[in-house]
């Protein structure tokens, strides 16, 4: 539960700097040079020895019909059915080229399609996707399927493909229902709309409904946001994810057009993050890891009782593969103990698709210490506790391995983020606030990640 009373401003403005977000270990920031395409197909290669473990796949449709203002994603607008056609050409290339060394037939747990915006794609398109996949991978029993959907771009027929299609889980954009924010951020969508939607989505019996919300976001008050939450809690989604708006117009030429007074900053973002809490809780929602809220039915709640809760790139999930697999422009694999990243510009991603290569640009190893801390702080953000003798991967346990960081952690017992409980470190219902900052005393990359990196502020 969280605090009765309001986070004290002192500790607000104590803990407001910028921090990762830890859906990997180390953050894409720290990860080491020299990482490409043979590197990539070492690592595939590794997974392939190993037969019986299972895969999540990761699909990257970056295209949208329109830009948002506020999006931070890798987005291609366009109007031309072509161009969403020609990139699936290499999109199934680089499934060829993956499958040289991964085999074919690999058990899939989870299948995630993300954007951009992926219900951007037509009926024949989206059938063409799913098709190859279903042909290249077998698809276990109650794996999960998700795909994220722009409600403008909804229709009823698209929700009935999409469960032929075998998705179980839909999660819909919806950001801030009200208009006044909508108009800041460039994306107008009326809650009628959304109702419709969710309506639909419940008529055709999916197993799970995601609402993603945005707080931090132009104009948005305290009054208005309040009004979004009690508008959202009435849709009675199964899941919610509330996401902090991360301002990096260096970075993304759209944000610039985002006017900066218009923006609530530190303590006053804050407070809008606060007040959803208070409100999701009473309106019998339950508070999962960092930014996620789900039924007390759902299984990603059940899942977080019985610590069975994990965390990726695709955000928490309670069914954790072996080994992800990235497609498309951008994406990012996590696989045999490797990070692997394709290139983000559309047409390098295509160039080098031709001249048959996989475009990997980036990447990174585990060592045996990143690997250790990797399990630290995924515990810590899934499970909002450390136990001392937690078995890590590469052997030891914190106590043996991460002595220092330990200390680091005790420092913020006087703070009241966490309190140390027999043989294990337990986060307060204060410190849940800060989670992130908790985590970055785990981080032994942290400060080389800050000489390259413009992180979103943990406040």
């Amino acid at each position: 539960m969280t605090p009765m009373m309001g986070i004290p401003g002192e500790m607000i403005r104590r803990h407001d700097r910028p921090g990762p977000r830890y859906t990997s270990y180390p953050t894409v920031p720290a990860w080491e040079g020299g990482f490409g395409e043979p590197e990539y197909r070492e690592a595939l290669r590794a997974v392939a020895a190993r037969p019986e473990d299972t895969l999540s796949l990761y699909v990257h449709l970056p295209f949208c019909a329109h830009k948002c203002l506020y999006c931070g994603c890798n987005a291609v607008v366009t109007s031309r059915a072509e161009v969403v056609d020609a990139y699936l050409d290499r999109l199934e290339r680089e499934l060829d080229l993956v499958l040289e060394d991964l085999g074919r037939n690999r058990t899939v747990v989870q299948l995630h399609l993300g954007g951009g915006t992926p219900n951007y794609l037509n009926q024949a398109q989206r059938h063409r996707l799913i098709n190859r996949l279903a042909r290249d991978f077998r698809f276990a029993d109650g794996a999960e399927r998700s795909i994220e959907l722009d409600p403008r771009l909804v229709d009823d027929d698209q929700i009935c493909d999409l469960k032929a299609l075998g998705f179980t889980r839909i999660s819909l954009g919806v950001q801030d229902l009200d208009p006044t924010v909508q108009a800041a951020i460039g994306r107008m969508q009326p809650v009628e709309l959304i109702q419709r939607v969710v309506w639909a989505v419940r008529d055709e019996g999916f197993d799970s409904l995601n609402l993603d919300l945005i707080y931090g976001l132009p104009r948005q008050s305290l009054a208005m946001f309040r009004h979004t939450l009690d508008l959202v809690l009435g849709l009675g989604p199964d899941r919610m994810a509330l996401f902090g708006y991360a301002h990096v117009p260096g970075l993304r030429a759209n944000q610039r057009l985002i006017r900066e007074e218009e923006l609530p900053m530190g303590e006053t973002k804050f407070r809008l993050f606060e007040l959803a809490v208070r409100t999701f809780e009473e309106g019998g929602y339950q508070w999962l890891g960092l930014d996620h809220f789900a039924k007390p039915g759902d299984e990603l709640a059940i899942a977080a009782a019985e610590r069975r809760l994990h965390r990726n790139f695709m955000g928490y999930t309670l069914r954790p593969a072996d080994h992800l697999i990235g497609l498309g422009a951008s994406s990012i694999g996590d696989l045999a103990h490797r990070f692997a990243g394709t290139d983000a510009k559309l047409g390098y991603y295509q160039r080098e698709l031709d001249n048959g290569k996989l475009p990997i640009t980036r990447g990174h190893r585990l060592s045996a210490d990143d690997r250790r801390r990797r399990t630290a702080i995924m515990h810590l953000m899934c499970n909002l506790e450390l136990p001392l003798d937690l078995p890590l991967d590469a052997g030891g346990t914190p106590r043996t391995h991460l002595a220092e960081s330990l200390e680091g952690l005790a420092q913020h017992i006087e703070g009241g983020l966490i309190t140390l409980e027999g043989d294990r470190y337990v986060v307060t219902p204060a410190g849940r606030y800060f989670l992130r900052n908790l985590c970055m005393e785990l981080d032994a990359h942290l400060a080389k990640s800050r000489e390259k990196a413009v992180f979103s502020r943990t406040v």
